[in-house]
């Protein structure tokens, strides 16, 4: 990087991300360069990275430009590529909108995970169609603190495993991924959710997301919760025909999930755009940028 970079910062209940709009796909960003803007001491912070790209100039994208005019290049904190990332796409949709890309309504989101579709409310909540869970087959187990737990194996485009506990506590400090068992069946790493009850069709979690560490929300995760708590609760739309929701709080807010008979899975929350800037070419030359 040897230009100046515009950046903004956002977040969707608290799970924030650095949006860097490159529009043809023009900036070079390697890991160690998103590692270091999300540095929440030394850099811009962020649980992760949003790089704005219009779909025809990524090579990851192309064949989704026809139905979706944007690409989400989302990555970890860590630096690494991560298939999709839920609050990420409703933040995603609100930098759009503020650039003037797009108006309140419908509009459609290129990611790693497929094409995801986003409904921009005039309240300032985002809708986006989150698509359908997979629910993997066999016996998965996580493990914090001498304490083991069966965990629900689903995948929504990223690998998620759910423990349901008795108190949120029981999760540890998240700092490291949780233990999961067998060894190699997230040959990738795992998002891990722990969960507790807090009323009918109300939980509660905290999550360790792989390559961020503990973040104060994850919408691919409240998404996986709903739908093994509604699982575990008898509840499958496809069965019986109606839509699920769950009210999903984490510790940046609370959000709505609703699994409709099809199987389509939509999530609603806040999405916020806090400021915008350039960053300093002395920082990216110091940072080796």
């Amino acid at each position: 990087m040897s230009t100046r970079i515009a950046f903004l910062k956002g977040h969707g209940t608290q799970n924030d991300f650095v949006i860097v709009p490159d529009p043809e796909n023009a900036l070079d960003l390697p890991a160690a360069a998103v590692a270091a803007l999300c540095d929440r001491r030394a850099g811009i912070g962020g649980d992760g990275l949003l790089h704005v790209v219009r779909s025809a100039a990524h090579p990851e994208a192309r064949e989704m430009a026809a139905e979706a005019e944007w690409f989400m290049d989302y990555r970890n904190s860590d630096g690494s590529v991560a298939e999709m990332c839920g609050n990420g796409v409703r933040v995603f949709a609100r930098y759009l909108q503020r650039a003037g890309h797009v108006e309140a309504g419908d509009l459609a989101i290129a990611t790693r995970g497929g094409v995801k579709r986003a409904h921009l409310d005039k309240d300032g909540d985002v809708t986006v169609g989150m698509g359908r869970a997979r629910l993997p087959e066999g016996e998965v187990t996580v493990s914090v603190d001498g304490r083991t737990w069966p965990a629900r194996n689903v995948d929504m485009g990223n690998p998620h495993a759910v423990a349901f506990v008795d108190d949120l506590a029981h999760a540890g400090e998240l700092l490291a991924p949780p233990p999961v068992a067998p060894a190699g069946t997230y040959p990738d790493g795992v998002n891990v959710e722990f969960v507790v009850d807090r009323g009918p069709r109300h939980v509660a979690m905290r999550v360790h997301e792989r390559g961020s560490g503990e973040t104060r929300s994850c919408g691919t995760g409240a998404c996986a919760v709903a739908v093994a708590a509604a699982r575990r609760d008898g509840a499958d739309p496809e069965v019986t025909g109606e839509a699920s929701t769950y009210t999903v709080d984490v510790p940046g807010g609370r959000l709505m999930i609703t699994e409709y008979p099809g199987g389509e899975i939509e999530m609603t929350g806040p999405a916020v755009i806090v400021a915008e800037g350039e960053i300093d070419e002395e920082w990216l030359r110091a940072a080796g940028l």
